[in-house]
């Protein structure tokens, strides 16, 4: 289950005999800006918790969180990163068969293969830009009554596409009867996130919300994140719990870093702001032009927006780009001689629904977004 992962760091810096510190990763979908200014000295200066046990519950987590979003804290589960969460799922829900929207994270089958749930993709298709199409996933749900659990990654890795919340709350209105995974981990880099967040939406028994505290904040290490849904299913997944699951490092940087509202909010809207400013950077230059042809976070009609060189880029509400390649190319190829310069970016041939056509690099800063740029364009 953990082969595929993206890339290996370890593997690209051995082949190119050089240090992890000089690889570039573009294949890993983390904050380019880096944690929150601070976070990381806080951290350093409450190492000596790890000299006791943590709370065997990370209370202190689930309360900061509660706070936050100004939910009860009996609908608050606070997890070893969403992992946990998404592997225990079909157990803990006791799922007949689940629907999967795809192509999307290998997790959410591997979760599935584990406890023996039967599921299924339900592919957005290349013509739609890999945009769900919600009527077709209505009409799945209303001919296949086996089907107890839907899982969406919303926005989606590794398309980066966003169903509107207005069409996920319809669903959970239409079919009370179905549970509705709603993963965001990727949701704090689109714009006006706070507004369109599922985790607030007390109103829906059939709703669990996957939050991510790695993506956002860059603390992949810490292995941080959170559930939300309702105190059933809060119940139901707590009797699956292992105590002191979360280090006590992760639960003091978490408390701290979502008490500090404050600065909080400002990071968050920095980030958009990078990313937007950044991914049309890397669009412009991709076509090698400085007007814009392509705006990033705009969004297209029909097929993804074909460049001069040959690669077809997705419209992304994310930081991340999928791109297919021309028809001479493999991702294989690619992902091959992009690590000769010392740049990882991730091979999309080993999800469900796409092929060998299809790469995913995840923007840094303007310099190394556009030696990419280049990079890919030269390998034409």
């Amino acid at each position: 289950m953990i082969i595929g992962h993206g890339g290996n760091v370890q593997a690209l810096a051995a082949r190119n005999h050089c240090t992890i510190d000089d690889i570039i990763d573009m294949s890993s979908n983390i904050n380019p800006l880096g944690p929150p200014e601070g976070l990381e000295c806080f951290i350093a200066e409450n190492i000596a918790k790890i000299r006791s046990l943590p709370q065997p519950d990370a209370r202190d987590m689930v309360e900061a969180f509660s706070r936050f979003y100004n939910i009860p804290t009996d609908r608050v589960i606070a997890g070893n990163g969403t992992t946990w969460f998404i592997y225990t799922l079909p157990l803990a829900l006791q799922s007949k068969k689940v629907l999967i929207a795809g192509p999307t994270y290998a997790d959410y089958r591997d979760g599935c293969l584990m406890h023996h749930v039967p599921f299924e993709f339900l592919m957005a298709t290349e013509e739609n830009n890999f945009q769900p199409d919600i009527a077709v996933l209505r009409q799945k749900l209303s001919e296949d009554p086996s089907v107890d659990t839907v899982m969406i990654c919303n926005p989606n890795n590794p398309t980066g596409a966003l169903i509107p919340v207005v069409q996920l709350t319809d669903l959970l209105n239409d079919y009370p009867d179905r549970f509705f995974v709603i993963d965001e981990s990727y949701l704090p880099f689109v714009d006006n996130a706070e507004k369109i967040t599922l985790v607030g939406k007390t109103e829906f028994p059939n709703l669990i919300v996957l939050s991510s505290m790695s993506k956002i904040y860059r603390i992949p290490g810490l292995r941080t994140g959170y559930l939300t849904a309702d105190p059933a299913v809060v119940d139901n997944m707590m009797a699956y719990y292992q105590p002191w699951s979360v280090n006590a490092l992760a639960q003091a940087a978490i408390v701290h870093i979502l008490e500090n509202h404050d600065a909080v909010i400002p990071f968050l809207e920095k980030t958009r702001q990078f990313v937007a400013r950044e991914k049309k950077a890397f669009y412009d230059a991709f076509n090698g032009n400085g007007e814009g042809q392509i705006d990033g976070n705009r969004k297209m009609e029909g097929e993804g927006e074909h460049t001069p060189s040959g690669f077809t880029l997705y419209p992304a509400e994310t930081y991340f780009v999928l791109a297919k390649l021309p028809a001479h190319l493999t991702s294989h190829g690619v992902c091959h001689e992009v690590g000769n310069h010392k740049i990882l970016i991730r091979d999309c041939s080993n999800f469900e629904g796409l092929s060998d056509q299809f790469v995913r690099f995840s923007l840094r800063d303007r310099e190394t977004n556009l030696l990419l740029a280049d990079l890919l364009k030269n390998i034409i």
